[in-house]
């Protein structure tokens, strides 16, 4: 929210100065966001009259000008505006001074062969607006010589504040000052407003259909017959182009100053343009198009509220008007329209359909329902003085909503609940000067909340508004005193994700951190539905017209990222994340998922092994080491094939399991997808699933004992044939059981292959044998290699090679 010193004292009677109002501004809760005093840099441009304007002997486009600026003698200046010619008066420019639009310090020079001593400037060179398509005309009886700035008002600081989406009553100047006036910057002045009767029934009538009471409960208007739309004066336009509007006409002006000098929502129809004389509003009919104001087309939905003649829809409710029906230098009899409209209504529209408007801006934020009376006199005021004409009588429909409520708010909580204690008398005073209606009892205060401050719903509220104005910085600072211990800081799933970083980190990985959308064909080619109401979630309101969907998988995003580090010529990349993934639009579809993907070659620390390329291992392995980081029984984990997601590799992937429960999917990302997203070398992948990882039982979460033994481990290998549709890791499972307390690790190192063998291969299998009471004897030995013998023999079937 933008608005002037001076525009501020307009409401404001105050002696504060400048500093003392902005820092009092964040001190009450509406915090300043800057200030700027554009009069400080065009503090030496001068207003100056063209009384000589030649064409340059040496250029078709340039003129010689002789400008007088108040001095003895006139100034000469080169200038190539189309508008310069003999008696305009702009501003002028001297010799040694800096122009704000261009920030360069003004030379005397030669143009063309004929001296030019200073610039006659366009609104964008003084940064007044964007306008440069000549020189600055000003009235004629704009004082030669004088200082421009100060002539013009541009000497007023321009104030921005940041305004909470609560506080819709400070979306307008005399909100602010009403708020300053409470906390001690001055005296609030009365809003002064002549009721006008009207002299005519209004040739226009109102129309609330029965389906759109509950987003519009009143509307009101009144027709003005043979008016002038000019320009707006001087003082108008100043203003709105201080706070970044452009001015557009004294109709179009009007509405606008009022907006942001009251809060006020106004819209103005050009009457003559409308096909009948009652407009309706209702809700609109499935597929209408309205060419509004912004010079686009939007279709509309049947939740969309619409104002409408019998012909076309000629505004949307509380957002902005068509184009068919706007006020320009030709409009002769308007019709002027202050309404209330529902604010979730006003907001979901205006999201829908992508249109940002001071009016929706407020609407959705809450307005005054009783300036929907003072609103419409007010603007007569203004179109009367302004654009003359004749005004008709009120037209209007529906009720004005009751909206204030009564609220006790017992005496002892403001130091219950604020921390401080405020005297009855003083927390009333304030109360009042915000505008409640407030009595006073021996317990309690008693208070009804003004029409604008919608905002305002409990005992809790009031407690808020008496603290700010109060001040928060009289509230003591105290210590927290606790009687209990402080609870755990994070989530038991916090600590696991923190755990998965850390596993991912430490095997060499990078953490990418992506959107949490991705594009829609992505999005489809790596969602698997967990249950009948999984779904891909799309945004209506995407940032970018690429990134639609949520994401169902990290892959997505993380593939895209070691492909942009490929094309920049880093082509062996491993990336990960731990994030959350969405399969449908509740709460308990959103899951925590940490992801790996791996690409280009893979480089071994050791100096004599030869690098290779990244495969379905490598992201076995990856995902083994982090659910045994998070505490999964790995050894107790089983590896299949079956059901795997369709963007993995059909041979060369698998999912780790416990029975049913699949903790993580792994392998080559399939080569139809890697084709399709030009990821030509392939990659491998890895998913874990944290929340189906098993979590401890035991009451504590201590880690067990550290067991270890002082004495030396034992390493036998064996060499078994077993059938090729027997998974290996069945293979080192029966291994280990053979003997739990002597067994401590089995893993195959050499697999052989040949015809000879026919259905069978042999597997090499370490096995590290490690004692705890005493040193193994041959026959300690021998005897453990029978049970390992057996056990593999009875669960899987093999035989030991001869």
């Amino acid at each position: 929210m933008k608005f002037t010193l001076n525009w501020l004292k307009d409401h404001l009677q105050t002696t504060a100065s400048l500093d003392d109002i902005t820092d009092k501004l964040t001190a009450i809760g509406l915090e300043l966001e800057g200030v700027e005093n554009i009069g400080e840099k065009l503090g030496n441009f001068i207003i100056g009259k063209i009384v000589k304007a030649k064409q340059h002997p040496n250029a078709d486009r340039l003129k010689v000008c002789h400008v007088d600026i108040g001095e003895n003698d006139t100034i000469q200046v080169v200038c190539g505006a189309p508008n310069a010619s003999e008696g305009l008066v702009g501003v002028f420019a001297p010799v040694g001074i800096v122009i704000p639009g261009s920030d360069l310090l003004l030379k005397a020079g030669d143009i063309r062969g004929v001296a030019s001593n200073g610039m006659l400037c366009s609104e964008r060179e003084l940064m007044i607006s964007d306008e440069h398509d000549g020189i600055i005309s000003l009235d004629g009886g704009a004082p030669i010589g004088e200082q421009y700035a100060k002539w013009a008002g541009l000497d007023d600081a321009i104030i921005e504040i940041n305004v909470t989406p609560n506080r819709g009553d400070c979306l307008g100047v005399r909100g602010i000052a009403r708020d300053l006036a409470a906390a001690g910057m001055g005296k609030l002045k009365p809003l002064h407003y002549q009721a006008i009767i009207g002299d005519f029934a209004s040739d226009i009538r109102w129309n609330i259909d029965d389906t759109a009471v509950a987003t519009c409960p009143y509307v009101c208007g009144r027709y003005f017959a043979n008016v002038k739309n000019g320009p707006s004066p001087q003082w108008m336009q100043r203003r709105l182009k201080a706070i970044g509007l452009r001015p557009i006409s004294a109709l179009v002006d009007i509405t606008n100053y009022v907006t942001f000098d009251l809060g006020r929502p106004l819209h103005v129809f050009d009457a003559d343009k409308l096909a009948e004389n009652t407009l309706t509003i209702r809700m609109a009919k499935k597929g209408e198009v309205i060419d509004a104001l912004d010079e686009k087309s939007y279709q509309l939905s049947e939740n969309m509220t619409v104002i409408s003649d019998e012909v076309a829809i000629q505004g949307l409710a509380g957002i902005m008007g068509a184009a068919t029906s706007g006020c320009d230098e030709n409009t002769k009899n308007v019709f002027l329209e202050v309404a209330l409209f529902d604010k979730v209504n006003v907001a979901e529209t205006g999201r829908d359909l992508g249109i940002i408007s001071d009016a929706r801006y407020r609407f959705e934020r809450g307005i005054d329902p009783s300036s929907a009376e003072w609103g419409v006199h007010i603007a007569s005021e203004m179109i009367l003085e302004l654009c003359g004409g004749t005004p008709g009588k009120i037209s209007k429909s529906g009720t004005i909503p009751h909206t204030t409520h009564d609220i006790t708010l017992p005496i002892n909580d403001i130091q219950k609940h604020g921390g401080v204690d405020i005297p009855v008398n003083e927390a009333a005073k304030i109360l009042k000067a915000l505008g409640f209606d407030v009595n006073v009892s021996d317990k309690s205060i008693q208070a009804i909340a003004p029409t604008w401050r919608g905002d305002i719903e409990g005992k809790h509220c009031l407690i808020e508004e008496i603290l700010r104005i109060y001040g928060f910085d009289k509230v003591p600072q105290i210590s927290l005193m606790r009687d209990e211990a402080l609870s755990p800081a994070i989530s038991p799933m916090q600590r696991r994700a923190s755990f998965a970083r850390r596993a991912l980190a430490n095997i060499g990985m990078m953490e990418a951190v992506t959107w949490s959308f991705t594009t829609d064909e992505l999005a489809h080619k790596f969602f698997t539905p967990t249950d009948d109401t999984s779904k891909l979630i799309e945004l209506k309101n995407p940032i970018s017209t690429e990134l639609t969907t949520m994401r169902p998988s990290l892959l997505p995003n993380l593939l895209l990222a070691a492909m942009r580090n490929i094309d920049r010529g880093h082509g062996d990349v491993a990336l990960f994340e731990v994030g959350s993934i969405f399969k449908g639009d509740s709460y308990q579809q959103q899951h925590i998922q940490g992801a790996g993907v791996r690409t280009g070659d893979i480089i071994p620390l050791n100096c004599h092994e030869n690098k290779r390329k990244s495969d379905v291992f490598d992201a076995k392995a990856d995902a083994l080491e982090v659910l045994r980081i998070c505490g999964a029984p790995v050894q107790n984990l089983q590896t299949s094939g079956e059901n795997l997601p369709q963007y993995y590799h059909p041979y060369r992937s698998g999912a780790l399991r416990l029975g049913p429960n699949i903790l993580a999917h792994f392998g080559e990302l399939h080569p139809r997808i890697a084709l399709d997203i030009g990821l030509e070398q392939g990659a491998s992948m890895f998913e874990i699933y944290l929340e189906n990882i098993p979590t401890n039982k035991k009451k504590t979460a201590a880690r067990p004992l550290l067991k270890s033994s002082n004495l030396q481990a034992v390493t036998r290998d064996f060499a078994f044939l077993l059938r090729k549709d027997i998974a290996s890791e069945k293979l080192c499972r029966a291994v280990i059981g053979a003997d739990k307390n002597l067994i401590t690790d089995a893993y195959i190192f050499d697999i052989y292959q040949h015809a000879d063998l026919g259905e069978n291969v042999s597997l090499s299998v370490r096995v590290t044998l490690q004692p705890f009471i005493q040193t193994l004897t041959d026959k300690d030995i021998k005897a453990v290699s029978d049970k390992i013998i057996a056990a593999a023999e009875k669960l899987t079937g093999a035989k030991l090679r001869q």
